[in-house]
């Protein structure tokens, strides 16, 4: 079986190399180049074409659509896209000859779109997972292949989570494969309709509004916790970033429950939220540190 896959970050580096030891002959791997403003904390895969002398491209959002010429001369059995970040155009998802297989980190069809591990602890979900599914032209719409469920914990963060999704990514593409391998995708339908959508998030969404129940900012703060841009405060004129935060007592007794926002007391840090609970902040530290 030949492939052609599209590939970033931990997800892609561990599903490709799980490709290659199934003994599929990717063929070309398109993937990003490291942009110097983003704080890379995770594995690449151009490091690792280059280590098994695999041809990859580094092509922009807008120069995909010129590449159906040279995909359509591959006629790869598969595309495959693992966490590649741009929407991959129609006419190359047209060039596999059996299927395009996306994989996707959560289970769905909830969190459909950008950013779904960040968006599931958003929400306070005990569980998500990784879901490989046929692509389309509509985001993460395409029948489902195979899927694997993993935990979130009540104080885990982004980075634990996405871990425990990359090791569920490859499970998939493991229990996956044999079938693949025979030219046989198993499905089952995408129930849209049963499921959720979400959009990108920017830093500036990580900013902690005191009014809201004290639930809701721990999971914020999970959420976006470093190496994510982070959850943020002001404070004595200071932009402060929160990267954890406890809902777990005991409490002093003399914090004011009726003023929200940050009080600190017998030097720990504590943060009034508008249902007059409390989250403690276990770590912050100046925003331009």
């Amino acid at each position: 079986m030949h492939a052609v896959v599209f590939a970033y970050h931990d997800v892609g580096l561990n599903c490709l190399k799980a490709l290659l030891t199934a003994g599929i002959q990717v063929d070309l791997v398109v993937t990003h180049q490291d942009d110097p403003n983003e704080n890379v904390w995770f594995g690449s895969v151009a490091k690792l074409c280059q280590e098994k002398n695999i041809p990859y491209i580094t092509p922009s959002a807008t120069e995909l659509v010129d590449l159906t010429p040279k995909l359509q001369a591959l006629a790869p059995d598969y595309i495959f896209s693992f966490y590649y970040r741009h929407m991959i155009p129609a006419p190359i998802l047209a060039c596999a000859k059996i299927a395009a297989l996306n994989m996707h980190g959560s289970l769905l069809p909830q969190y459909r779109g950008r950013a779904p591990v960040n968006w599931a602890i958003l929400h306070g979900e005990t569980q998500t997972g990784a879901t490989l599914h046929i692509m389309e032209a509509k985001p993460d719409a395409g029948d489902i292949v195979g899927q694997s469920a993993v935990s979130i914990g009540p104080d885990e963060t982004a980075t634990d989570v996405f871990s425990k999704v990359s090791q569920a990514a490859v499970a998939v593409i493991h229990e996956a494969l044999p079938n693949l391998i025979k030219g046989n995708v198993p499905r089952k339908p995408n129930e849209l309709q049963k499921g959720s959508y979400f959009g990108g998030r920017k830093p500036a969404d990580g900013q902690i509004h005191w009014d809201q129940k004290a639930i809701q900012v721990h999971n914020l703060v999970r959420a976006v916790a470093p190496p994510y841009p982070g959850a943020f405060t002001d404070y004595q004129g200071q932009t402060m970033t929160v990267a954890r935060t406890s809902l777990k007592g005991p409490l002093p007794a003399n914090l004011d429950l009726s003023v929200q926002g940050i009080q600190v007391v017998d030097n720990r840090v504590f943060g009034i939220c508008g249902d007059r609970q409390v989250v403690e902040v276990l770590e912050w530290f100046p925003a331009n540190k």
